[in-house]
């Protein structure tokens, strides 16, 4: 199996490597990376248009058997010039990560690790994003073997093409998980988004802040949101065609005049 790893934390953050030398564990995996040369969280699916890509192949010292690329681009540049022409063939899988922090309900909209897992799927790959809920002391070795077990089984899940896993682990202990949960996503909003700051010159900027604040809904036992409050491994399928099926029905009912 051909694994492409990448994440959107930079081609260097631990959560990406700790995830990597767990892979090598199986001599099924023939691995490679492709991720950004520096951090680009919450760039969404943004592309790279207005200026050359540069891939540099890079070498880890402390494991030669990792190889790879740093991209200056964002996740899905990474994940689209690998397929399209890095790797000497498509890969079986795309995994996006490990991240540092949730991607939770709604804020899969402008995760770059979401982005690269759903830039598999439109190439036909299927893909996963995978999320580690804890910023501070992160340890990404349980959710990087916990991945090595779960690719073991994605032939039972008949996953399609165009569809991706969104997987958050909690931050706790092993011991303390409570299980896997399969949701659906949860809404997530923001209050006080913005921060009005005073630079040395006495003007104004504006810093993203905001705290989490959960709906209803997302409280719900089947949302993703629920689920990492409860200790739970998160496991969303996420399908990137984003047609109101519901409201599409009701228009065909109308007789639309020009």
């Amino acid at each position: 199996m051909i694994v492409l790893l990448t994440n959107d934390d930079g081609i260097y953050a631990e959560g990406i490597q700790t995830l990597g030398e767990a892979l090598l564990q199986d001599e099924d995996v023939d691995l490679y990376f492709a991720a950004p040369d520096r951090e680009r969280s919450a760039t969404g699916h943004a592309i790279t248009m207005h200026r050359p890509l540069r891939a540099e192949e890079i070498k880890f010292y402390h494991n030669s058997a990792l190889k790879g690329w740093s991209i200056n681009g964002t996740p899905s540049d990474c994940v689209k010039l690998a397929v399209e022409y890095l790797l000497p063939q498509k890969p079986d899988l795309v995994i996006s990560g490990i991240n540092r922090g949730s991607n939770l309900g709604t804020d899969i909209l402008y995760s770059g690790t979401v982005s690269a897992a759903i830039e598999a799927a439109i190439l036909g790959i299927p893909g996963m994003a995978v999320s580690l809920t804890e910023h501070k002391n992160p340890d990404y070795r349980f959710a990087a073997n916990f991945i090595l077990r779960l690719i073991k089984t994605l032939h039972e899940c008949n996953m399609q093409e165009n569809t991706l896993l969104n997987i958050n682990v909690p931050g706790n202990s092993r011991k303390d998980i409570a299980g896997v949960s399969i949701t659906r996503l949860g809404m997530r909003q923001y209050q006080n988004a913005f921060q009005e700051r005073i630079d040395p010159r006495g003007k104004k900027y504006y810093w993203l802040a905001g705290e989490a604040v959960d709906n209803l809904d997302s409280e719900a036992e089947d949302t993703d949101v629920w689920a990492i409050d409860n200790s739970y491994i998160s496991i969303t399928p996420v399908h990137f065609d984003l047609t109101d099926y519901n409201l599409l029905r009701e228009m065909k009912k109308i007789k639309w005049k020009i």
